[in-house]
């Protein structure tokens, strides 16, 4: 007789292969699930040292799995950075600066996040002299919400030595005042240019990091993620770091990597050869097709209504992509595309699609990120092609939704942020974060993806695109283990997968939906280990 280590049982056990929780009870050997039935069903697993634990009505699921991440980069955010989403004026945030500078003396750089003049009382973007009223000793760098812009102060400009004279890099610019000076705005790759330079960090603040989020992962109930290439941000990185973790058993969540895809792929080749674990694997390639909406950098299939000299452009050329995407897919590598706006979204399965028609039919599972602005037509071709959306559905409150309505055509409006039309066009949709662009919590994109409540938190957004609880979980485990090739192992609570699962202090299923984003996890398993603990909740039989 095989006996389970750990028996774990709740009214509300939710498998994510039914739409609703029932009673059941858990067995778990070693790093996976043996068994899964009624309470009677599994007696005769339990042995002499089997531990039980009885939740009454508390939730046990599948560990969330965030299929679209950037940790180290959200980890510096959240645990050595200033958050600057909250303020109104770029006085207010360089008051916040000078604290935050203050109380950081040691450090040689001093970060910040969240800014988004968009929601500023004069939304105009601010300039470099007011954080030298704040900071001029120190080079200063403050990434905007959407990560896809800097505000930096003098200091950083004379280290990364850019003057009115330096040239715009490609796809990017370093923006000028009518007077052609420099106002400490970096769009697009010009960030790189100070980025490259306060990203590159000892290994000792590294592993300070990748410990901190490691930490904050398993308190919210995330077991896996998919960490995807972050341009200049990358710099923080350290896959060596990564699987030392690994092989020492330091990682308490799964993690997927996705480095960048750039046309070097014998490098890619090695990669996928060396992080084969299951705690650390290879998974695929990322790159950008385009940037935001907000910065008219998101690849438009019409001008924007604001700027209608310009409807964005891709990152690269397309037949530098082209080349790119169908080398990869020739090798057998998915791909993930950043691509926002409707023109973007179109390239991208254009792209798959070629490659399909080239290479040959298989199963890639390629996928498309953000699809913030979708042309009807396309909505088919996912499941025609075999694309996975991949959807953060937190990102339709990051903004005032004007942001974008009053940037693109008034038919596009119901098709901004579609959750509900992909969920229904394909077989599997993912969900995640963006994290640090929004929160680690996946229990907030479940609010959104169920709700779509918008910035104001008064009003709901496109209504019609609103999924089901069941589905927005699901998403957020089945589907991203999928768009990650890890159905098989994880996303369900089934025998035989791995024992990846969390504990919720409420059934969320019997709780009103503006009370979601309250629910706390109170355990989280994985690979069959108590990797968190909130022992004050914690009932033990």
């Amino acid at each position: 007789m095989v006996f389970a280590d750990k028996v774990i049982s709740s009214e509300a056990i939710f498998t994510g292969l039914d739409n609703e929780p029932k009673p059941a009870a858990l067995a778990i050997k070693g790093n996976k699930i043996l068994a899964i039935g009624t309470k009677e069903e599994l007696q005769s697993s339990v042995g002499p040292n089997t531990e039980q634990s009885d939740f009454g009505n508390q939730l046990i699921m599948p560990g969330f799995h965030d299929a679209h991440l950037h940790l180290m980069l959200g980890s510096l955010f959240t645990h050595a950075s200033i958050d600057l989403s909250k303020v109104r004026s770029a006085e207010e945030a360089s008051a916040l600066v000078k604290q935050f500078a203050d109380e950081k003396k040691e450090d040689e750089w001093i970060f910040g996040y969240g800014w988004d003049q968009t929601n500023w009382d004069v939304q105009e973007f601010p300039n470099r002299f007011h954080l030298d009223d704040a900071v001029s000793d120190r080079p200063t760098i403050l990434f905007h919400a959407e990560g896809h812009y800097t505000w930096v102060n003098t200091k950083a400009l004379d280290v990364a030595g850019i003057t009115k004279e330096t040239a715009d890099p490609e796809y990017g610019a370093i923006e000028k005042d009518d007077g052609g000076e420099i106002t400490g705005i970096l769009i697009e790759t010009a960030t790189n240019l100070v980025s490259d330079i306060a990203l590159a960090m000892p290994e000792e603040k590294q592993k300070e990091l990748l410990e901190a989020f490691l930490v904050q992962a398993t308190q919210l109930g995330v077991t896996s993620v998919n960490d995807l290439y972050a341009s200049s941000f990358d710099r923080l990185k350290n896959w060596d770091m990564y699987k030392a973790f690994d092989e020492t058993g330091k990682l308490t969540t799964r993690i997927h990597l996705y480095p960048a895809l750039d046309g070097d792929i014998e490098q890619a080749k090695v990669m996928r050869e060396t992080y084969t674990s299951e705690k650390l694997r290879f998974t695929g390639l990322k790159q950008f097709i385009d940037g935001v909406v907000t910065g008219h950098t998101a690849y438009m299939l019409d001008p924007y209504v604001d700027r209608p000299v310009t409807k964005g452009s891709p990152a690269f050329s397309e037949e530098t992509m082209r080349d790119w995407v169908l080398t990869a897919d020739k090798e057998g590598f998915q791909i993930r595309f950043h691509s926002i706006g409707d023109g973007a979204v179109r390239l991208g399965l254009d792209l798959f699609e070629e490659a399909r028609q080239i290479n040959g039919k298989r199963d890639s599972r390629h996928a498309l990120e953000h699809i913030e602005v979708i042309h009807p037509m396309d909505i088919p071709r996912f499941k025609e092609i075999g694309v996975i959306p991949s959807i953060q559905p937190s990102h339709l409150a990051l903004m005032p939704k004007e942001s974008h309505t009053l940037r693109v055509q008034e038919e596009k409006a119901p098709y901004i942020y579609p959750c509900k039309t992909l969920h229904d066009a394909v077989e599997q949709i993912a969900f995640g974060t963006d994290y640090p662009i929004t929160t680690l919590d996946p229990l907030k994109e479940i609010y959104h993806a169920v709700t779509r409540m918008d910035f104001t938190k008064k009003e709901v957004w496109n209504e019609k695109e609103q999924v089901t609880l069941a589905d927005a979980l699901k998403a957020y485990t089945r589907g991203a283990a999928y768009s990650s090739f890890r159905e098989n192992e994880l996303g369900t609570l089934e025998e035989g997968k791995l024992a990846d699962l969390i504990v919720l202090d409420q059934n969320p299923f019997d709780v009103p939906v503006e009370k979601l984003q309250a629910i706390e996890v109170v355990l989280t398993i994985m690979d069959g280990d108590v990797v968190f603990n909130r022992s004050d909740l914690y009932v033990d039989v």
